[in-house]
C-alpha cells in the first residue's frame, strides 16, 4: 500500500488522504474511515489513477455527494474515488446539456431553470450528484434520469471508458446497467431538455422543493429514502401504517415527518441503521406480507 501511496501522489492527481473518515462524505454523516481517499481534478487524471489502481489491482468504488449511501462502521477497504471538484464541468449548447458526474443535481436544476429550460423540474430537490442520479436513475413527481439522458460516459471496473446510450444503461425503477450488470462510474451525462416557459418551470421547481421540505425531514443528516416503493404500496405508508414513526435503535431513528426516512438523531452508528433497517423489513413482512427492499445502497467492511 505504502508504494501504491507514493506513486499515486507522484502523478499529482489532486486530493489523497488515508484512514478518511467517510461521515465527512456521507449526508447522513455516518462510516468509517476508507484505507484511502481520492478527489481527482479532472477526468485525464482520474484515468491516470485508475492506471495506477489496475496494475495494483487495488479495491476501488466511486462515490458522489453521498445522498444515498450508508458506509460501515468498518469503513472501506481499498480506494474511494469521489467525483467532486474537477469533476463538475457544465456545457450547455441550446438545449443538449452535457454536465460533469460531479455536479449537483439541485444546482444543475436551478441553473437550468433560469435558462428556460424544461427536463429537470423533478431533481429540483434531490440532493446527490449528477453521477449519482444517473447510476441510480433517480426520480421523483413522476419523473426521472432516463426521461431526459441521451448518453452517458462511463468508467468501468477493468478501467476502460466508454459512452452508453440511453438504451445501453437499460434503466429501470431506480436502477441502471451500472449497479450489478456493469459496474461503473458515470463520468459526465448528456441530457435532452426542451425550451418552455422560464415562470412556469421555476414554479413547478419551487413547487417540489416545498413539497420536500414539508415532507421530507432534510433538517437532520438522512441517506434519503432508505427503501425502494413495492408497488403498487408506498414504503413510507406501510411504515407509518405499521405504527413505527419515530421508533428508534441507538442513534438511528424513523423520521417522524416520513415514514421512508432513517435520520441519523444523535451519533448515530452504521450498525443502528441497519439494525432499524432489519426491523423495518421483518415487521412490515410479518404484518403485511411484503418483502421490503433498500433503496440506499451499503458499502463497506462487514
Amino acid at each position: 500500500m505504502d508504494e501504491f501511496i507514493s506513486k499515486l501522489r507522484e502523478l499529482n492527481i489532486g486530493t489523497v488522504k488515508e484512514n478518511e473518515p467517510m461521515a465527512n462524505h456521507t449526508t447522513m454523516k455516518i462510516g468509517g474511515p476508507a484505507d484511502l481517499f481520492i478527489e481527482p481534478s479532472s477526468i485525464e487524471n482520474l484515468a491516470k489513477a485508475m492506471e495506477l489502481i489496475q496494475s495494483y489491482e487495488m479495491k476501488w468504488r466511486a462515490i458522489g455527494r453521498g445522498s444515498n449511501l450508508l458506509v460501515s462502521d468498518g469503513g472501506i477497504e481499498g480506494v474511494v474515488i469521489k467525483l467532486g471538484r474537477g469533476m463538475d464541468q457544465l456545457d450547455l449548447n441550446g438545449a443538449e446539456l452535457r454536465a460533469g458526474g460531479g455536479y449537483s443535481l439541485v444546482a444543475l436544476s436551478t441553473i437550468i431553470s433560469k435558462k428556460g429550460l424544461s427536463g429537470l423540474e423533478f431533481a429540483s430537490g434531490i440532493p446527490g450528484s449528477v453521477g449519482g442520479a444517473v447510476y441510480m436513475n433517480a426520480g421523483a413527481h413522476g419523473s426521472d434520469i432516463s426521461q431526459i439522458l441521451t448518453r452517458a460516459h462511463v468508467l468501468f471496473e477493468d478501467g476502460k471508458m466508454e459512452w452508453l446510450t440511453n438504451e445501453e444503461m437499460e434503466f429501470s425503477y431506480r436502477t441502471s446497467v451500472l449497479q450489478k450488470k456493469r459496474p461503473g462510474i458515470v463520468l459526465e451525462a448528456v441530457f435532452r431538455l426542451t425550451e418552455g416557459d422560464r415562470e412556469k418551470i421555476s414554479s413547478a421547481m419551487q413547487k417540489n422543493k416545498d413539497y420536500r421540505k414539508e415532507t421530507q425531514p432534510w433538517n437532520y443528516p438522512c441517506a434519503g429514502s432508505i427503501f425502494r416503493n413495492p408497488l403498487p404500496e408506498y414504503a413510507g405508508q406501510l411504515i407509518e401504517k405499521a405504527g413505527m414513526k419515530g421508533h428508534s435503535i441507538g442513534g438511528a431513528q424513523i423520521s417522524n415527518m416520513h415514514g421512508n426516512f432513517i435520520v441519523n438523531a444523535g451519533d448515530a452508528k452504521a450498525e443502528d441503521v441497519l439494525a432499524l433497517i432489519q426491523h423495518i423489513k421483518d415487521t412490515i413482512f410479518d404484518l403485511y406480507g411484503v418483502k421490503m427492499e433498500t433503496e440506499v445502497e451499503i458499502i463497506g467492511r462487514k
